[in-house]
C-alpha cells in the first residue's frame, strides 16, 4: 500500500499558538474532538452577534453575499467548483442528503467500515430497511492492518454505495480514496465521504477523487463554528431532491418583493441542497475567517507540519511502551496510541488533571495536534502519561 499522500515540497509552518486563545499551561491535543477558534474567527463572530442588535443594517443582499464567498472558499480548499458546494448544518444532514438521492434496490449492498462514526451509519441503516438492501461492514484482522486492501476486497458487483471516511475517527488509520474511487467506478457504485476528520488537515481534491457526495462539518479541522458544514455534490447528482424546501435556494430569491410568485426552479448547482436559513449571519463569518486562515497556511503545509508532530509523538510513545499503527497506514494529522494491556482506569481524568486534553475512542488514545501546539504541549503529554501507568 502506498504511503498517505503528501505534496512534493511542503513548508513546515511555525507555531500559530499566538493566533489562538490557548493558555501556556494547557496542552490541547484534541482537534479531532473540536478545534479552538482563532482570535480572528472569534472577533468575526462577536461582530456578527453584535450586528443582530441592529437588524435594520441587514439588507436583502446580505442573505447571499457572505455565504457565497464562504462557499467558494471551501470549494477552493477541497479542489471543487463553487457550483458543487451546498451549505449544511452537520455531517448527518449531508449523509442523509446523499442517502435520499442514491438509488438502491433489494439485494444491493452498502459498504461501511467497522466502528465507523454513527452519522455515516444511521442514514444507511434506514436506507437499507426501506429498500431491502443490506449493510456490508468491512473489518480488519488486526487494528494494525491497513484499511484500503480490506475495502477493495470487500467491493463486489452487489456493492451499490460505498460510504467511508478519509481516515478512521478512532485512530486516524488512513484510506486511499483514489484506489477506492477507481474500484467504485469500475462497478458503477456510488462513493459517499465523511470528511469530518480530514478536511482542513489532509489534502483532498474532489476533481481527482470524484465522489458522488462528500460532507465536512466546520467545527473540527476546518476550525470553524459548531452547527455548520459543507456538502460537495458531483455534477451528476446536482438535479436531485433536497431534504427541505426553502425560499433561499429557489431562483430569483434575492427579489424579496417577488417571493409571493412561487418558483419551481432552483438556484444553480448544488444550492438546491442548501439548508434553510443558510445565510446563518452569526456562524458564517466565523467559518469564512477560519477558511481564509487555512487557505493562507495551506493544507499541504498543515499536513506536513502535523506529520512531523505525530511522528515525534509516535516515537516517544513507542519508547514509553505504547503501541502505534504503522506510519504508512495513518493520516499525517492523527495518531492512535494503545496500551498493550488496555488503557488505565480513569485515564482521561488523570490527563485532564495535568492540563492535557486528548480523547479515548475504544481502546485507543486519540492524540490530534494542530498548528497551535508546541513542543511544551508534547512534553506535558508524556510527563502525564508516565505517571498514569
Amino acid at each position: 500500500m502506498p504511503p498517505s499522500p503528501m505534496p512534493p515540497s511542503p513548508e513546515l509552518l511555525s507555531c500559530k499558538r499566538h493566533l489562538f486563545d490557548l493558555p501556556d499551561e494547557i496542552a490541547y491535543l484534541n482537534c479531532a474532538y473540536m478545534s479552538p477558534l482563532t482570535r480572528a474567527a472569534i472577533e468575526a463572530g462577536t461582530n456578527a452577534v453584535k450586528a443582530k442588535a441592529q437588524p435594520w443594517h441587514t439588507s436583502a443582499k446580505d442573505f447571499f453575499t457572505e455565504s457565497e464567498i464562504t462557499r467558494g472558499l471551501f470549494a477552493e480548499l477541497v479542489g471543487a467548483d463553487r457550483e458543487g458546494i451546498a451549505i449544511v448544518p452537520s455531517a448527518s444532514y449531508g449523509i442523509s442528503t446523499a442517502a435520499a438521492n442514491l438509488p438502491l434496490s433489494a439485494g444491493d449492498e452498502i459498504l461501511v467500515l467497522a466502528e465507523q462514526f454513527p452519522s455515516n451509519i444511521y442514514p444507511w441503516v434506514r436506507k437499507a430497511k426501506a429498500t431491502g438492501a443490506t449493510i456490508h461492514t468491512v473489518k480488519r484482522t488486526s487494528w494494525k492492518d491497513a484499511w484500503t486492501p480490506a475495502i477493495l476486497d470487500a467491493i463486489t458487483q452487489k456493492t451499490r454505495i460505498i460510504a467511508l471516511p478519509h481516515c478512521h475517527w478512532t485512530d486516524g488509520s488512513w484510506i486511499d480514496l483514489k484506489q477506492v474511487s477507481q474500484k467504485a467506478k469500475s462497478i458503477g457504485a456510488a462513493l459517499v465521504l465523511d470528511l469530518a476528520q480530514s478536511a482542513g488537515a489532509l489534502p483532498i481534491n474532489m476533481s481527482e477523487i470524484e465522489p458522488d457526495f462528500a460532507v465536512a462539518p466546520t467545527y473540527k479541522w476546518l476550525m470553524g463554528p459548531y452547527a455548520l458544514g459543507f456538502l460537495y455534490v458531483a455534477p451528476r447528482r446536482r438535479d436531485g431532491c433536497a431534504l427541505e424546501e426553502n425560499w433561499l435556494n429557489r431562483k430569483d430569491s434575492a427579489d424579496f418583493a417577488g417571493l409571493v410568485d412561487y418558483e419551481d426552479e432552483y438556484q444553480p448547482g448544488a444550492r438546491r441542497f442548501d439548508m434553510g436559513e443558510r445565510a446563518n449571519f452569526q456562524l458564517m463569518p466565523m467559518a469564512k475567517s477560519a477558511l481564509e486562515s487555512l487557505l493562507d497556511w495551506g493544507v499541504e503545509n498543515i499536513a506536513a507540519t502535523l506529520r512531523a508532530k505525530t511522528d515525534d509523538i509516535a516515537r516517544r510513545a513507542i519508547h514509553l511502551g505504547l503501541e502505534t499503527g504503522a506510519r504508512d497506514n495513518r493520516a499525517p494529522h492523527f495518531l492512535g496510541l494503545r496500551f498493550p494491556d488496555g488503557p488505565p482506569a480513569n485515564l482521561l481524568d488523570h490527563l485532564n488533571a495535568h492540563n492535557v486534553f486528548v480523547s479515548q475512542r475504544g481502546t485507543s488514545i486519540r492524540v490530534t495536534p494542530n498548528v497551535y501546539n508546541n513542543d511544551a504541549d508534547i512534553d506535558r503529554l508524556f510527563a502525564a502519561l508516565k505517571t498514569c501507568r
